[in-house]
């Protein structure tokens, strides 16, 4: 259905007077559930429900020391003077019953923003989750997801999940399959946080939205093409999805041939009962197989045959623009090429609204990055609470650390002068990327948060002849 139709419908018919903060949740726990109110309702077979959110945030940076910027003709640079950066996103979650067991949903949205440094400079602790690659200051619409999901239960103990953005109110029990497929990001399926939540009431830095060295197939505005299934049985959960691969790394066309390039992705998660306090274990492993250039390809490309530098690139074919005419380039040797990663999330409750988490992975780091970040191994770790300690049970707060590390040939490809998407300052001292960030989320109104968010980032773009950097930001968050 067109979005037009879709909003005469909404148009025609009564709102949906259900609570906005009525959170769907499939897990063994949920601290976010824990954080905001509910309305008893009895759970049934919904037939079409409607949300929506709006999120506005503001974002600074000081100046910092810098031995060297854009060195050579790069392009890729966090630029060492004050900036500022905002975001603004509406979203309309709706959803349809088209048959039981089934839900259909259709999202459109629309995004402006204007980045730090032209979102460059930052290879994993990116301080603002809601960039796209391809956003500008005026605000743009697009369809973000649009697909089908169709529930098969086997039966088993009832869960009763009520109605929220991209959740249909029913009842089904803890053994079932449920497969999606069409548009949609694979963050829906995979590796959501029962801890961190939804990032618009958590955190800022998309070091926390999930593994930063996990290069996910996806378009510049982080959704794809793709079919998932999920396999439910008591306390275990095994997930399966292949997802369609850009045609250029980073950019919006995607390659809808699932059979010539593609990213599969497998899913094992468990929940359990530790100290009396619930908790998840989940092992995540990806293979990506997509046109990508190896960083040793083109280092040895260059040193047989000079020409064949960054600066040279021709205009046929997809380059950074930089006019490093001493440095190596990907643009040369792109071509069908296979990464791989596997890691691991833990999460615990531990009880009164406070919950901890774990990521970690570890990927090749052969290749470029092609659709996440630009990391190749990852760690981050923090906690989120709710104020019941404090008496403002609706507020939300945390504290997170994540730090990614690069292998040693990308290092070297990036000391040489090369660019990465996000990265390439013309010359690297390797060093981890670091972020350190705290958040408090006040609920100034039953719908409506008001939060303010300090980082500091370490080693921009992994490389400490750079920062440290200081960010500053705020956010304004309603749920309807």
């Amino acid at each position: 259905m067109r979005l037009a139709g879709w909003l005469a419908v909404i148009l025609w018919l009564r709102p949906v007077l259900a609570s906005a903060q009525q959170v769907p949740e499939e897990r063994a726990f949920s601290v976010m559930n824990l954080l905001v109110p509910s309305d008893p309702q009895d759970v049934g077979e919904e037939r079409w429900n409607a949300y929506g959110q709006s999120t506005f945030i503001v974002q600074g940076k000081g100046g910092f020391p810098a031995a060297y910027t854009n060195a050579n003709g790069s392009t890729q640079s966090l630029v060492p003077q004050a900036e500022a950066s905002f975001t603004y996103s509406l979203t309309l979650f709706l959803g349809l019953r088209p048959w039981p067991g089934a839900e259909a949903f259709l999202v459109p949205e629309v995004i402006a923003e204007t980045p730090l440094s032209g979102l460059k400079g930052l290879g994993a602790s990116v301080q603002n989750f809601e960039l796209q690659k391809t956003g500008g200051p005026v605000p743009s619409l697009y369809r973000s997801r649009t697909f089908l999901r169709q529930t098969i239960d086997f039966g088993g103990h009832p869960h009763e999940w009520t109605s929220g953005p991209m959740q249909l109110a029913t009842v089904a029990s803890d053994r079932r399959l449920v497969l999606t497929g069409g548009t949609f990001s694979i963050l829906d399926v995979f590796d959501r946080s029962d801890v961190i939540g939804d990032l618009r009431r958590t955190f800022f830095n998309m070091a926390f939205m999930t593994h930063a060295s996990w290069d996910f197939t996806c378009d510049a505005r982080g959704f794809s093409l793709g079919a998932a299934a999920e396999f439910y049985w008591d306390d275990w959960a095994l997930r399966i999805g292949r997802m369609a691969a850009p045609l250029t790394p980073d950019q919006l066309p995607l390659d809808p041939d699932l059979l010539r390039s593609y990213g599969d992705t497998l899913e094992l998660e468990q929940d359990h009962v530790l100290f009396g306090q619930a908790g998840t274990a989940r092992l995540l492993a990806y293979r990506s197989h997509e046109v990508m250039g190896r960083f040793a390809d083109a280092i040895a490309a260059f040193a047989a045959d000079p020409t064949r530098n960054a600066a040279a690139c021709p205009s046929s074919v997809f380059s950074y623009g930089s006019t490093n005419a001493m440095a190596p380039d990907l643009c040369w040797v792109r071509r069908p090429n296979t990464k791989l990663g596997v890691g691991i999330h833990l999460e615990q409750s531990l009880g009164a609204g406070v919950g901890v988490f774990l990521r970690a992975m570890y990927s090749d780091g052969e290749n470029e990055v092609a659709g996440n970040l630009a990391a190749d191994r990852d760690l981050s770790f923090g906690g989120v609470a709710g104020g019941e300690a404090w008496s403002r049970p609706f507020d939300v707060a945390g504290l997170g650390f994540a730090s990614a590390w690069i292998s040693s040939i990308h290092a070297r490809y990036l000391a040489l002068g090369g660019i990465d998407n996000f990265v390439g300052d013309g010359n690297l001292s390797q060093a981890p990327e670091m972020v350190l960030e705290a958040f408090y989320s006040f609920n100034l109104l039953r719908p409506v948060w008001v939060t303010g968010d300090y980082q500091r980032i370490w080693n921009p773009g992994f490389n400490s002849a750079r920062g440290p950097v200081d960010v500053v930001g705020g956010r304004a968050h309603v749920e309807f």
